[in-house]
Formats: C-alpha cells, structure tokens, sequence
C-alpha cells in the first residue's frame, strides 16, 4: 500500500509541475502577442509604430462616365428604289472610300438612261434643223423675199428647240445619276455596322432605316459629362476656357472590361450648352485607334488626373471597419489610443488612403495591427525607425 501512495505521489507532482510549464508557456505567448509583435516591456505595456500626419500633395484621378463614337459615323441610305441584287460587304468589314457596298435593281434606270440619251439625240436633231431654217430664211429675209415676222418666228423655233436639248441633256444626266445611284458606295475609309436588309429586300430612300452605318475609327470621339460648377471651377482656374482645353493634361479610359486603354487621349471641345435636365455640360475626347480595339457604341469611364495639396495621407493597414465605417487609434497625450471615425477617398496605389474628414494635420495614428488594441489602451509609442528595429532584433533573438 505504501509503494501505490509513493507512486500516485509522484504522478501527482509531475502532473502539477507539467501544468506549471504549461501556465508558464501560455503566459509567454500572450505577452508576445502583444502590439505590434515587435517588442514589449516588463510591465506589459504594448510597444506600438505611430506616426504623426503631415499634409502632402498626392496626384489623383476623377472618373466620368463616358460613351465612345466613331469619329465620323455615316448612315449609308439610298437614293433610289428597288430591290437589293447584292451584298457587297458583310458586317463589320473594313471598307474604303468608293467601295461598293451594295447594287440595286439597275434594269430600270439603265432603261430610263437609254431613253434620255435618245432624246438630247431627238433634241440635238431638232436644233440642227431649225439652225438650217434659220439660216435660210435669213438670206430669204435680206432679199425681201420673206417679212421679218417670218425671220423672228424660225429664230424663236430654234430658241425653243435649244431649249429642249437643255431640258434633255438635264434629264440625261439625271438618269444616268439615278443609274450610279444603284451602285451604293461608301463616302470614307471605316467599318460597316449592322446590315438589316438582304438580297431581295425592297429599298428607298425614305426607308427609315439605313442600310449600314460606316464608322471611321482611325480615331474615336469619347463623350462625357461634366457639372456646370466643375466646368466653372475649370474655367476660373485657367482664365478662359480656350486656355483651359489648352492646359488640359491628357486623359485616360478604363474600358468596360475594366482594364486601362492602352494610349491617352485629349480633351478637344466643350459643349456651349448646359442640358437643363441634368445641369451637365457635354466633353468631348480623342482617343486614338490603330488597333480598332475601340468600336461606336462602346463604353467606359474617362480618368481625368489631378493634384489635391495639404491631403493627410493613411496607409489602409493603420485602419479597420465597424459597419462600414473606418476608424484609426489617435494617440492621446496620456499615451492612451482613442478609436476615431474617419471618412477616406481611395488612392490610386491599393495601399493608402486620403482621409477627408476626421483627422487634422499633426494628430498621431497608430500604423499596424490595431486589431489587437482597444478604445482607451495605453501603448508605448515608437518611431517606424524605433519599431523596425525593435522587429530585426526579435528576429535575430529566434535565430
């Protein structure tokens, strides 16, 4: 019986020594788990980076919402009836200017063409009759053998004959327009939009809808819209707003995919007139277009750069979010660290934000892991030199 006590004994001691250490070793991680996890002190104090805010210039961007066009877009309609023959392009191919595009029904007009030639020939024959006439009774008319009434009744039977031949050779360019008219061409270099007709369709020129559109996409006109006080802003800054579409810096567009068009654009006009509706101005861009990436109809957003001085500048790892809502630790002159609601605008590099109200040059943020604290909690504030270096050493003591 004495051997079981002195064995359970020494269980019991090696139990209690193992909880020891294990008490002892939970101590320790939370005491490394302290702020920052760069150092802490004996009494307990976490050691936390801060960092006082100073105002700087940092280079931002607006976004517009932005519709892109060709930078001629022309309805091709045509000028005369008749049935489509042929489909000389298919949609969205490229065509030159003069190209055919497409051949209506010519049996008519080449008809009306012929019969027009015939009469400047029927026309032409009569006015070489009457000049015979003319010269005729003339001589007749010298010799008293005819009155002058006679004389001036040929000479206004040529007038009128000259006048036929006119109206015939007017007639006859006519139908032989009429006739190239069945050749629908294109009047400049672009690409063919949708066809809605076909072989056998029956065309006019008071058709409302057109046959194809050619957009020219050399170059790409991108629209969007700026407030009247925006554009007000703009003019007042420069003096005119001549100088300021002059010192215009180039603009970017994000397509609708999201990703950035690969060359700058530039602001080239401005709307005279204000939409009453909207109370917005229209603006017009060129963007180039040698790979035709960019089509009429398309979408995007225009990036308009711009530099806001005096801006307090945070870097997003130095905040969190309670609903929606971002907040930092300020540093208090007691070494306490009070949570501040702070309102904040994206900056361009993922990393930082702009704070726009909240915060005022000078007041001391803490820079990392402030998950780890709360409202009230005193800190040992370092340098970002101090808590780097303090950081370096732990690594080297695990070494």
């Amino acid at each position: 019986m004495s051997t079981l006590f002195v064995e359970n004994l020494s269980i019991n001691t090696e139990y209690r020594s193992m909880k020891s250490r294990i008490v002892l070793f939970a101590f320790c991680l939370a005491l490394l788990s302290s702020c920052g996890k760069k150092g802490f002190d004996l009494g307990g104090t976490p050691e936390c980076a801060v960092q006082a805010l100073q105002p700087t210039t940092v280079n931002l961007t607006s976004s517009y919402p932005a519709t892109i066009k060709g930078k001629q877009d022309v309805e091709i309609r045509p000028q005369v009836s008749g049935f489509i023959t042929q489909l000389c392009i298919d949609e969205g191919s490229m065509v030159k200017k003069g190209q055919v595009l497409f051949i209506i029904d010519p049996v008519q007009y080449e008809s009306a063409a012929r019969a027009a030639k015939a009469a400047v020939q029927t026309a032409k024959a009569n006015v070489a009759t009457q000049e015979i006439t003319v010269k005729n009774k003339r001589e007749l008319n010298k010799k008293n053998i005819i009155s002058d009434y006679d004389l001036e009744m040929a000479e206004n039977t040529l007038a009128s004959a000259k006048a036929q031949l006119a109206s015939a050779e007017a007639q006859l360019i006519s139908a032989n327009q009429n006739l190239a008219y069945t050749r629908v061409t294109s009047p400049s270099n672009g690409v063919a939009g949708s066809i809605p007709f076909r072989v056998g369709s029956l065309v006019s020129g008071s058709s409302a809808t057109p046959l194809t559109t050619v957009s020219d996409i050399s170059e790409m006109y991108v629209y969007f819209s700026l407030t009247e006080k925006e554009l007000l802003n703009l003019i007042r800054k420069d003096g005119s707003q001549q100088e300021a579409l002059n010192n215009f810096p180039p603009v970017q567009l994000t397509l609708a995919d999201g990703t950035l068009y690969g060359d700058s654009g530039k602001i080239e006009t401005v709307s005279g007139v204000i939409d009453q509706n909207t109370g917005a101005v229209s603006i017009r861009a060129t963007f180039p277009n040698k790979g035709h990436l960019l089509r009429t109809g398309g979408t995007g957003s225009i990036l308009i750069p711009y530099s806001s001085p005096n801006a307090l500048v945070v870097p997003q790892k130095a905040t969190y979010e309670i609903q929606d809502k971002k907040f930092v630790y300020v540093l208090q002159d007691d070494n306490t660290v009070k949570n501040t609601e702070i309102k904040v605008l994206n900056l361009d590099d993922g990393q930082n934000y702009i704070v726009t109200s909240g915060l005022n040059a000078g007041d001391k943020i803490v820079l990392e892991n402030v998950s780890t604290l709360k409202d009230g909690a005193t800190i040992k504030p370092l340098t970002p030199q101090e808590s780097a270096e303090h950081f370096k050493a732990s690594l080297e003591q695990k070494k």
